[in-house]
């Protein structure tokens, strides 16, 4: 009996898709696949001129791949994976990123559509504020989340005591004495005094906010401005909005990079 190759993760075969299958999927099946119906109908639709590949009016027979070729019928793009949604929210002070909150104080899924069910791909403290992930993919949110494989999150803090000394500075750069152990490297710039800006890899409870007070320096507003890739300074608090098809690709990249290297570390 032979050993079969364990399948790959969603994230994975979309980040390595174009390499391993050049030609693609036929255009009325992807379409068919995304709930345009049967192919037959499909192929109504492309004939009937309704469908762009890349802004290009496609024609019957035409392969594309769905992760680097951008699709719109009646001149909606259509996403990768049926089914699966991609928010990014910025989640005002105040709310929990919990799915339920038994002081009753608001949540973040409750500022996003109801259907289909979401969850945040790790969490902001109620008093942070900032960029946030929701998704129904569980395999892209297990990657992005997990302390091993974190992608990077950069954030703008406001600390108390004033200037911070170039001295704390490389304390935060270098990693800072917590509870449960020394936090990997971060880097720390100091934009204006009192500012920091921030980016850690790691995934600890409150880990920006407790990195600032070892040093004497106390976070009084906490603000996520940067998830990987993506950022996006325009959305106002409690505004959210899907991903477009380059972030989503962008991401699932940078998922992909920081997987390969942590596995070529152990």
């Amino acid at each position: 009996m032979t050993n079969r190759e364990p399948e790959r993760p969603l994230w994975e075969q979309l980040a390595a898709k174009s390499k391993l299958l050049p030609q693609g999927d036929r255009l009325q099946k992807v379409m068919a696949r995304h709930g345009f119906g049967s192919r037959r109908v499909c192929e109504d639709i492309i004939a009937e001129g309704r469908v762009s590949v890349n802004d290009v009016v496609a024609e019957l027979g035409r392969r594309i791949d769905i992760t680097t070729d951008t699709v719109k019928v009646d001149g909606v793009e259509i996403g990768l994976q049926p089914g699966l949604v991609y928010y990014l929210l910025n989640k005002p002070v105040g709310v929990v990123t919990t799915a339920s909150d038994p002081q009753g104080r608001p949540i973040v899924i409750d500022l996003v559509p109801s259907e289909p069910r979401v969850f945040s791909i790790g969490r902001l403290d109620v008093e942070t504020e900032g960029l946030l992930l929701l998704t129904n993919d569980g395999q892209l949110a297990n990657h992005i989340a997990h302390p091993s494989h974190g992608v990077e999150k950069e954030y703008l803090a406001e600390v108390a005591g004033g200037e911070v000394s170039g001295g704390a500075i490389r304390r935060l750069r270098d990693g800072v004495e917590l509870e449960e152990g020394v936090t990997a490297p971060a880097k720390v710039t100091q934009p204006t005094p009192g500012i920091l800006r921030i980016v850690i890899h790691e995934g600890r409870n409150r880990q920006v906010r407790r990195m600032c007070e070892a040093v004497g320096h106390p976070v009084t507003r906490l603000v996520r401005t940067r998830i990987g890739p993506l950022s996006d300074r325009r959305l106002q608090p409690g505004q959210w909005r899907e991903l477009t098809l380059p972030e989503l690709r962008l991401l699932t990249e940078a998922v992909a990079l920081v997987v390969q290297r942590y596995d070529q570390e152990q």
